[in-house]
């Protein structure tokens, strides 16, 4: 079995921001030269993650809306008390999940027709970094 590791460094212009990066992740892959395997990408930062999802302006709005809902921006956590302000950041990362796993198959990430990996920035205009792991033949 082969490994492949590659980082990507993301600097958001906005606190919240949602983007793309399957064509980072399809490098990273053409790099490793597997053919058969899995990808595992991982948001290394507690408030922010890693989905699969559309790369649509309306999904984006909708995924804000509902971990809006779930997980609000206060101050009145507890971790807010003893650590920083930005709980419910933590807290919508962790509804979304920092990290996936993508099958690969004949050298190419198998992805639904609408799939995208996207990176989700909760706490952001920092240099936040993500893993790529390439396992497989």
């Amino acid at each position: 079995m082969r490994t492949y590791s590659e980082y990507l460094t993301i600097h958001t212009k906005q606190p919240r921001e949602f983007r793309p990066i399957t064509q980072e992740v399809k490098a990273a892959l053409r790099k490793s030269e597997c053919t058969e395997g899995l990808a595992l990408i991982t948001a290394l930062h507690a408030n922010a993650a890693v989905i699969l999802g559309l790369d649509e302006p309306a999904f984006f709005e909708d995924l804000e809306n509902w971990l809006s809902q779930l997980a609000p921006l206060r101050d009145d956590y507890r971790l807010g008390r003893a650590f920083e302000s930005n709980a419910g950041t933590i807290l919508r990362a962790l509804l979304v999940h920092p990290q996936i796993a993508v099958p690969i198959a004949e050298g190419r990430l198998e992805l639904g027709p609408w799939q995208e990996i996207l990176y989700l920035e909760f706490d952001g205009q920092r240099p936040k970094r993500v893993a790529i792991k390439i396992l497989g033949d």
